[in-house]
């Protein structure tokens, strides 16, 4: 769905808000997920290639959300 709404790269994804991220799966007739608030953070870390960090920070979610 992101990729077809142009947005195809870990910075593309970390660039978009939440509310943007919404708006191009609702507009694919898609349910808004519920871990979307966590996909920007943790695209702008693999973007940087910050792996290390990333795992970190999954490690902290619970199913891509905040605990």
């Amino acid at each position: 769905i992101l990729k077809d709404a142009g947005v195809a790269t870990f910075a593309a994804i970390a660039a978009k808000s939440t509310e943007e991220l919404e708006t191009i799966i609702k507009d694919a007739g898609k349910r808004r997920p519920a871990s979307i608030e966590t996909w920007a953070e943790q695209a702008a870390l693999a973007a940087k290639g910050d792996w290390a960090g990333l795992e970190k920070l999954q490690n902290e979610l619970d199913g891509g959300r905040r605990k």
